[in-house]
């Protein structure tokens, strides 16, 4: 009993001096993985002070500072890691309006890779670390407090010289002290009311369309009798060409296709966009690119489903063609498919594919090209076709990485079963992120051999294809935080639709370099429809 009694004093003094440094480090911690690291916490945090006095004053003031303070710490830290994680995958922070869906997005993604009682398990241990936070939040705060005021003046002695010297310090210009902590607090703050501004200024303007309620007349005329595809290729970015350990293999893969399909009698020109997002969310970069409003957030795209503003899709089916969609990753219902104006989407569901999944991806890109075509380009009396496809073989979790079979023995797509059995699980491809690095690389260059063997196959005088990354992948996967940049490549037979397109300036061949204009995703339809149109739409500059 005496031995008990005579440790207490110093495990009390042990958890108050964690306390202290659990206070420090709340205050501290980055929002970016790549910051952290020893000298982000040679640092000195002007809010320990400030909470230290709050916590000093007396009675019930006392007590309800330490309640308010908790929700805010708690906030503040729960923030920091939601940071932490979308810099990573989006490169940006969180956003509390936008990003409000993330969770069930994060969940589909999950029961992809690691399957449902994974991705469930997960939930909870997010549910659980949040009440953890907050109730650790909160013990800390209590402990500090009774520490404090146990030497009530020397405590705000003390307190008060370390933050006018903080101060001092900071008003001087020195680094190492500030207060970021609320600083970012008050950033989610500002961002979250210039969030819900710009939903409603975006839902002002978004029917300021001057394509609205025009007719068909003389839309696309310089295409007529041409099947136009827009292809939108999963995490293709612009790291892929530039950065280790991706650019020499991939660069080589474009040059090879490029030779390809030059000696095949094709013509192409390339540039890059700039997407609306980094790391999925990918209808945001397929209704930036075919509506030509921004769309960086999900209410924005909300407003825009429900807006007048034409798609490139309607406008091609108000000028006589048909409209179809390939959407191998639409698995549920999509009730927003009809704004964009198709005569008739292909999903999971009714694509004809009897093959086994590549365990996220529904089925191969190979797939998609090949029943596409089987269905849309095959018969002899048609009207030409537009169509919008989404491939998805390069989308994570890239194992296993699929490869190109004879196009006659495609079928129905149980010749891929084979594949789709083979190679190493996402759980043992995400152990590692070289790993990681590998299979994605391997699965891009599976996108363009397939694209280039399609164009062999089937290409002719009357296809026209448009093929654009919808964004890049994660930031932790290509090194690259900053660029929101994807290749964007025309290719036709017939030398005239590159003759169209001779004021964009775009690159000869598959390769853009550093001087290759940069478009962002937006302008890229009423581009299109400009070089494409007799009809000009006023005001272009």
């Amino acid at each position: 009993m005496v031995s008990t009694l005579r440790y207490r004093p110093a495990v009390h003094r042990l958890f108050t001096v964690v306390a202290f440094l659990g206070l420090f480090v709340a205050l501290t911690l980055p929002n970016r993985l790549a910051w952290i690291g020893p000298q982000a916490f040679f640092f000195l945090p002007l809010e320990f002070m400030v909470i230290g006095l709050l916590l000093l004053l007396p009675g019930r003031a006392g007590d309800l500072s330490r309640w308010v303070l908790t929700l805010l710490l708690g906030l503040a830290i729960l923030l920091r890691g939601s940071d932490l994680v979308t810099h990573e995958i989006f490169a940006r922070p969180f956003n509390l309006v936008f990003d409000s869906h993330l969770l069930a997005d994060g969940s589909r993604l999950l029961t992809g890779v690691l399957g449902d009682l994974a991705a469930v398990g997960v939930g909870v241990l997010l549910a659980l670390a949040a009440l953890l936070l907050s109730g650790l939040a909160y013990l800390m705060l209590r402990r500090i407090q009774g520490a404090l005021r146990a030497a009530p003046r020397s405590s705000a002695a003390v307190l008060t010289a370390l933050l006018l010297g903080g101060m001092f310090l900071n008003s001087s210009g020195w680094p190492r002290t500030g207060t970021f902590a609320w600083d970012q607090l008050v950033l989610h703050g500002q961002d979250t009311i210039a969030s819900i501004r710009d939903i409603r200024e975006f839902a002002e303007v978004v029917n300021d369309d001057v394509w609205a309620n025009r007719s068909g007349d003389g839309l696309f005329s310089r295409l007529q009798g041409k099947d136009v595809y827009i292809v939108f290729a999963e995490s293709y970015g612009r790291a892929l060409l530039e950065r280790e350990p991706f650019a020499d293999s991939v660069r080589a893969t474009l040059t090879q296709a490029q030779a390809t399909l030059e000696a095949d009698g094709a013509h192409m020109r390339s540039a890059f966009l700039t997407a609306p997002t980094v790391g999925g969310l990918s209808w945001l970069a397929h209704a930036s690119a075919l509506s030509g409003a921004w769309i960086d957030s999900e209410t924005r795209y909300e407003s825009l489903v429900i807006s007048r503003r034409a798609t490139l899709n309607r406008l091609f089916r108000d000028a006589g063609w048909r409209t179809v969609a390939a959407m191998p990753a639409i698995s549920l219902a999509w009730p927003e498919g009809r704004y964009y104006g198709y005569d008739h989407i292909y999903d999971a569901h009714n694509f004809g594919y009897q093959g086994l999944p590549f365990n996220w991806v529904t089925m191969p890109d190979q797939y998609v090209w090949s029943a596409l075509h089987a269905r849309e380009r095959a018969a002899q009396d048609r009207r030409p076709v537009m169509a919008e496809l989404a491939l998805i073989s390069s989308h994570a979790p890239w194992t296993p990485v699929a490869e190109v079979v004879p196009w006659e023995e495609v079928g129905d797509g149980r010749i891929f079963n084979d594949q789709a059995e083979a190679g190493p699980s996402p759980e043992e491809v995400w152990q590692d992120v070289d790993s990681i690095r590998e299979h994605y690389r391997q699965s891009i260059e599976y996108m363009l051999k397939t694209l280039v063997s399609y164009v062999q196959e089937y290409g002719d005088e009357d296809l026209v294809i448009l093929v654009l990354g919808d964004h890049p992948a994660a930031p932790f996967i290509t090194g690259d935080s900053e660029s929101r940049q994807v290749p964007v490549h025309l290719i036709a037979h017939d030398p005239s639709v590159i003759d169209a397109i001779a004021d964009w300036q775009w690159q000869p061949g598959l390769l853009p370099d550093g001087d290759a204009p940069i478009w962002r995703m937006d302008r890229l339809r009423d581009r299109f429809i400009d070089a494409f149109s007799v009809t000009r739409r006023e005001g272009l500059q």
